[in-house]
């Protein structure tokens, strides 16, 4: 098992391994174990991440504001966050830690707050917060607002208020456009709207994003990294800006952004 692996080769070379709970009986290894990987990133000058993107964005959320960084190993699938491949690429990653050859990025996290059917709500995401219908085929309506300027009323499947480094995920996928991580961006992409002139929207990351439910069906849902937060009912709104808090990913030398977007979605040039 690559954790197994993982926890070998940090003792291997003089380092003492911590793990939280869950990882640690899944590892069957004894360790100084911790609840969970907030109280973990207290203690450690690195946070291995064992997963797919999924697994990262939500030990991102739960070690958001601390200093200590992410290092992502991909068992999934696509892993733009998770940069080490389990494989071979394990113990070479870990080398180059040990000789210093990496880089930190901080990277920005946004928030939501609003209330759901009266019900105070406030929730982060790492990658998105999406808006979207639930099971009814129907389009749902939204007004959403900049800065307290309307932007625009937007009827459709959906909207993904995306940070930047969130803009390889889902908005991607619904047409929206890449964005470096790096860029005090936020991206509003509308999913499937019916009218082609619905594009992506970029605004500041400093700007406050305010959409409201105007429809009272079908149901509206709103999700941070994939994970349902709460059903918004008619005249329900929900402030979205950039949070106070981030977080901190380890980046190895010899791997950059655009070297990752290459290799994830298989861009190849051409000759003519």
């Amino acid at each position: 098992m690559v954790i197994t692996r993982a926890a070998k080769l940090i003792a291997a070379a003089g380092r003492k391994v911590h793990s939280e709970s869950h990882t640690a009986s899944l590892g069957g290894f004894t360790s100084i174990v911790h609840g969970d990987a907030a109280s973990l990133a207290k203690e450690v000058d690195l946070v291995l991440v064992f997963g797919g993107d999924g697994t990262l964005l939500r030990v991102a959320r739960e070690t958001a504001g601390l200093p200590t960084p992410l290092l992502g190993i991909n068992i999934g699938s696509l892993g733009f966050l998770t940069a080490v491949p389990s494989g071979g690429g394990l113990p070479q990653a870990l080398k180059k830690v040990w000789q210093g050859e990496f880089a930190l990025e901080k990277r920005a996290l946004i928030e939501a707050k609003g209330y759901c059917h009266k019900t105070p709500v406030r929730a982060l995401a790492f990658n998105d917060f999406v808006i979207s219908r639930g099971i009814d085929s129907r389009l749902i309506n939204l007004e959403v607002k900049v800065d307290g300027e309307l932007l625009t009323h937007y009827r459709c499947d959906g909207l993904i208020i995306s940070s930047p480094t969130g803009s390889t995920a889902y908005s991607l996928s619904a047409g929206g456009a890449i964005i470096h991580p790096n860029a005090d961006v936020m991206e509003l992409t509308p999913i499937c709207p019916p009218t082609l002139s619905n594009q992506s929207v970029v605004v500041s990351l400093n700007s406050s994003i305010e959409v409201r439910v105007i429809s009272p069906r079908p149901t509206t849902i709103l999700n941070a990294d994939a994970v349902r937060i709460c059903e918004l009912f008619e005249g329900d709104s929900v402030v979205i800006k950039r949070s106070v808090k981030s977080t901190i990913l380890m980046r190895l030398e010899g791997t950059t952004f655009f070297d990752t977007l290459r290799k994830k979605l298989h861009w190849s040039g051409a000759n003519v």
